[in-house]
């Protein structure tokens, strides 16, 4: 055996005392009075739903750490390396940041891994987490946005959190004949074509004369808990928000639709919907609540204003007129002075505000990519699109978020771009443009 010099030992010595060192300034937990002082950032490993506030069990607590970020587990197969990173940046994470996290240990670990692999290191646990009720965040509405278990503990006679206080339904919404619906659907659930609530040439909503009919058809009364999903969650969004503009007090979405069902592995049955008895009236006066749609003058009303924002939910292509998004609308462009709300890759898709499982992106992401165009919760908000959906589910998503005065200009592009005399603009512009 060679025999150690004294300069070699006491290189080593100094070493393991750096070591030493550098384990004392990342220590294997935090709290988040640490994690806050070092200006770090905190990762809420759970799904979702129960980021956004449901309790995970009936007693237990409801909500997320302050300011703390959604990377659930369940997302990570479907992220690459690169989009791990991309997430990271999107959210300041540098390689120093102090990161610490919360969740199950199988999920900690399992962020904890590709966090550390996309170059993230100082990643520790957080001791405290969900210890102080009264500091916790929450979406203010975030019983609107049902979760797949939920659902399934419901149709079991379970009790529930935030249970619907009287009759409840379960419909699936899409466009046309039910050729999915046929396959598979979540047990019980009936069907609404979305041809019902819509129609030609704009297809804007239909007459209230023919929405009251529709309620009554479908057993829906304004005191009815109707709980919508879709195989796309704005086929959905554009039923709920039409069903509460008629006067559905209580009306939800299954948050990442059908693919959630699907993915959580519950149970399914196929075959035609169950025979529905008519509600003989709807014990409310149809539109309950007319102020969740703007017509084109209103519309036109809101545009150029601080206390106000006409938000397009249109891809960019569609939004500087590249594009008009759809094979039935040939003018381009868009409505000049409206404000850009982000939606997706194109008019069918709206990654801007899902998580990479479909559900709803976080609250805090939303706002801060809304406030980037002066989108604000306490102006009147319109959203629309192309003929609705997209501005539905957008709807949906701020009404959840607790934004108290927002509607649907029902219109959207389409109608707007028939009318002439009505300003269009083309090209790359900023939020400046609508100032």
């Amino acid at each position: 055996m060679k025999r150690v010099s004294q300069l070699t030992a006491l290189a080593l010595l100094c070493g393991l005392a750096s070591l030493s060192s550098l384990a004392a300034d990342m220590p294997h937990t935090l709290t988040l009075a640490q994690v806050q002082e070092q200006r770090g950032a905190v990762i809420d490993t759970r799904v979702s739903a129960f980021y956004n506030g449901w309790p995970q069990t009936l007693s237990g607590t409801s909500g997320h750490e302050p300011s703390a970020l959604n990377l659930s587990a369940t997302w990570l197969n479907a992220m690459s390396d690169e989009q791990i990173g991309a997430w990271a940046k999107q959210h300041r994470l540098t390689a120093n940041t102090a990161i610490a996290l919360y969740g199950s240990e199988a999920d900690n670990q399992a962020v904890k891994a590709r966090l550390e692999k996309a170059g993230y290191h100082s990643v520790s646990l957080l001791s405290d987490a969900l210890q102080a009720p009264d500091r916790l965040q929450r979406l203010p509405h975030f019983e609107q946005l049902v979760y797949p278990q939920w659902i399934h503990q419901l149709q079991q006679g379970k009790q529930v959190t935030a249970a619907p206080s009287g009759d409840w339904k379960v419909i699936e919404a899409a466009w046309g004949a039910p050729k999915f619906y046929l396959l598979n659907h979540i047990p019980g659930a009936g069907y609404i074509d979305t041809n019902e609530v819509e129609s030609e040439p704009l297809w804007n909503k239909v007459s209230d004369d023919k929405l009251k009919a529709l309620l009554a058809k479908h057993g829906v009364r304004a005191d009815t808990t109707v709980i919508l999903y879709g195989r796309d969650v704005y086929a959905a969004a554009r039923v709920a928000q039409i069903m509460l503009y008629a006067g559905v007090k209580d009306v939800r979405i299954l948050d990442g639709g059908w693919k959630a069902w699907s993915d959580a592995n519950l149970p399914v049955e196929r075959g035609t919907p169950a025979k529905v008895t008519p509600a003989p009236d709807f014990g409310a006066p149809i539109p309950g609540q007319p102020q969740l749609m703007v017509d084109m003058e209103q519309a036109r009303g809101m545009l150029h204003r601080q206390d106000a924002s006409l938000v397009s939910i249109r891809s960019w292509p569609e939004f500087i007129g590249e594009t008009s998004g759809y094979s039935y609308i040939k003018p381009k462009g868009e409505i000049a002075g409206a404000r850009w709300g982000h939606a997706g890759s194109d008019a069918t898709h709206m990654e801007d505000f899902h998580n990479p499982d479909g559900t709803m992106r976080s609250a805090d992401d939303i706002a801060a990519m809304w406030k980037t165009w002066n989108i604000l919760p306490e102006q009147r908000v319109a959203f629309y699109c192309g003929t609705g959906w997209r501005a539905s589910e957008t709807f949906m998503y701020a009404r959840a978020m607790g934004w108290k005065n927002v509607a649907v200009y029902d219109g959207g592009w389409y109608e707007w771009s028939s009318h002439p005399q009505n300003p269009v603009t083309t090209g790359a512009r900023g939020p400046e443009t609508a100032l």
